[in-house]
């Protein structure tokens, strides 16, 4: 039964702030809040419809509206929600762009809603990619003028992009602008670059509705997914009125709602620092969280911070609370203090009242889950070296093959060296004419994901090797829903869940680690992420499972803050170094990777810098000075 009506303020976390200028929301999950976006969607198509009038819908693209857009095809499937009246507008389109290419918005929204919805298809307005330069100009102001000729929007969907664009309107865009085209700003051009294989391959311009346009639709909700996000949801709700940050203008507009995931909202002064803006529940949690702030902010270390600096800085029911400076700062470098081991698998015959992890079993069976088949010596490959070297049954599973970030090049010189030692192989033979011959749209033949995929896992077993884990613990389990041979991947399901519960169920580990980083750009890590939970969900009864703690590390992207970490694992100058040759067994991986994200250095360089910069933030905190540090925060299921 579709709801009647939507209250975001009962549903998710909102307090209106001093500093907050856009009212928004908070939800724990963006699957809980995008079925909340669609009933609103739902009602209002249902209530132009008893008016016998048509719904007018600004739509949006990319990664954020697709669970949207999911529920809206359950409510029409399952519930009989009608899209006869609807009439659809989208925001943007890449130029030149042909709507057949699997990278267009055209097929996105056919992929993703259109298809599945009785929606009329003369009622489907996308802008063309394909319009004619000469032309161009007067395409948008039509595109425009039907808008208006409808009455405009009686709804506007949107997402934001790290430049703080909606639609396409880069910094610099003007608040009154309209439907136009529009050249590409290049970190929004970088975020693209994993779904089309490479910054090279993404267009340099686009059509998009205008700023003006958008602020003149009745209501407006914006999606804000992931802690990639944080920094500008927090400059656009926050912020000044900019033409740099063009989300900013959405101020000015009284019916808007952001409605936002928890990494999303982590930047927001209400969520980041809450002792500033109202009376707080001084939780040890939050003490440690407003101490390191405090210590961050005063560039002090715990043990130098005075009554004067909590005072000063907001903090006054904290000492109220606690008694003194002096006391809570020695109760805070405590609680840091034995975060830091280099035993991560425990230390035999030690007293383990205060260490992160326990002393018995001294020898554990432990599985390192690595979403691709090198974020595990990427991201803890000092602290599995450490592992390893204490004795520890080390496995190794690798949960995708990891082939779509192989490119042709890298696949074509393989190809070639098998046809030199096989002269007969028609399979390398194959290979070679596929790759020589590949167009843009073309999908990997199985033969090609086969070879990359065997790249992949020649690389991971020559590291493993390297740390000394022997071949029989090293385990690849191809989860089906990676295996597209494209960017986009397929949802999680039973059978990549399955395979999950059945390699914990054989080894029974006394410690998981896995990958909590769910920044990386093409969303691999999430979904490896959930099949790991939804697997301990179903064991957790087990009674091998009393005794399986779960650590997560982040990748390549984020690193947790201080106050987050559990464990820290320690490294020497030579672990830097020997973890940096682990990186280097992943050749495919270097010199120009597929997918960089918008850091153009490489990925044992950026991992190095931030262990390096984890070990300076707890010596900034009064702790001892390390070269690196590995973090580690505890999952309890």
């Amino acid at each position: 039964m579709i709801k009647e009506s939507i209250n975001f303020k009962e549903a998710g976390k909102f307090e209106e702030t001093r500093f907050e200028k856009i009212h928004n929301v908070i939800f724990d999950s963006s699957q809980e809040a995008s079925v909340l976006v669609a009933q609103e969607i739902a009602n209002i198509i249902q209530r132009k419809e008893e008016l016998n009038e048509p719904c007018v819908l600004g739509l949006a693209t990319g990664s954020s509206p697709i669970k949207v857009y999911e529920e809206l095809v359950r409510l029409h499937t399952e519930e009989g929600l009608s899209f006869a009246n609807v009439v659809t507008f989208n925001l943007d389109e890449y130029y030149p762009m042909d709507k057949n290419n699997i990278q267009s918005y055209w097929y996105f929204m056919h992929q993703h809603l259109f298809d599945h919805v009785d929606i009329l298809p003369q009622n489907v307005n996308i802008p063309d990619g394909n319009v004619n330069i000469e032309e161009l100009q007067q395409y948008c102001i039509d595109y425009e003028m039907k808008i208006k000729a409808y009455g405009g929007l009686d709804f506007q969907l949107l997402g934001i992009g790290r430049t703080g664009h909606i639609g396409f309107n880069e910094p610099g865009s003007h608040v009154n602008s309209g439907t136009r085209s529009i050249t590409l700003d290049h970190l929004t051009r970088q975020d693209a670059a994993s779904s089309f294989l490479g910054i090279d391959n993404v267009p340099r311009k686009a059509i998009t509705m205008g700023i003006g346009t958008v602020k003149n639709a009745k209501r407006i909700v914006l999606l804000g997914w992931g802690i990639s996000k944080a920094e500008i949801i927090k400059d656009t709700i926050e912020g000044e009125i900019s033409s740099r940050v063009p989300a900013t203008y959405l101020q000015q507009h009284n019916n808007t709602t952001f409605v936002l995931d928890t990494e999303a909202s982590s930047e927001l002064t209400r969520v980041k620092t809450p002792w500033l803006v109202k009376s707080v529940i001084w939780t040890e949690e939050l003490k440690l969280k407003a101490v390191a702030w405090l210590s961050e902010l005063t560039k002090k270390p715990f043990l130098k911070l005075t009554d004067k600096d909590y005072n000063d800085n907001g903090m006054s029911s904290l000492l109220t609370e606690e008694g003194t400076a002096y006391d809570l700062n020695i109760k805070m470098f405590n609680k840091m203090q034995q975060t830091i081991t280099g035993w991560p698998g425990g230390k035999p015959n030690a007293d383990d009242t205060y260490r992160p992890e326990r002393a018995t079993p001294e020898k554990k069976r432990i599985i390192i889950f690595s979403p691709h088949p090198d974020d595990d010596v990427i991201s803890m490959g000092g602290t599995f070296d450490r592992l390893v070297e204490q004795g520890h049954d080390v496995h190794i599973a690798y949960q995708t093959s990891g082939n779509i970030a192989v490119s042709n090049e890298e696949a074509l010189k393989f190809a070639e060296i098998s046809r030199a030692l096989n002269k007969n192989s028609s399979e390398s033979e194959n290979i070679i004419n596929f790759l020589k011959n590949k167009k843009a749209n073309d999908i990997d033949s199985l033969e090609v994901r086969k070879l990359k995929g065997v790249i992949r896992r020649s690389e991971s077993v020559a590291a493993t090797r390297y740390l000394d884990v022997p071949d029989s613990n090293v385990n690849f389990l191809d989860l089906p829903f990676y295996e597209t041979g494209t960017v986009k991947k397929n949802n999680l399901g039973e059978a990549d869940i399955q395979i999950m519960c059945d390699i914990i169920e054989r080894i029974k580990p006394h410690q998981i680690y896995a990958a909590g980083d769910l920044a990386d750009p093409h969303g691999t890590h999430k979904v490896c992420l959930d099949s790991l939970f939804e697997a301990l969900k179903r064991l957790k009864h087990k009674s091998f499972m009393d005794d399986c703690w779960v650590w997560l590390y982040r990748g390549a992207w984020h690193e947790w803050e201080s106050y987050q970490i559990e464990m820290a694992v320690p490294m020497s100058p030579d672990q830097v170094l020997k973890k940096r040759h682990a990186i280097f067994y992943h050749q495919s991986q270097k010199d120009g990777v597929m997918f960089q994200g918008d850091d153009s250095r490489e990925f044992w360089v950026r991992v190095e810098d931030r262990n390096r910069l984890t070990a300076e933030k707890y010596h900034a905190l009064g702790l001892a000075d390390y070269s690196a540090i590995e973090a580690f925060k505890r999952y309890f299921f």
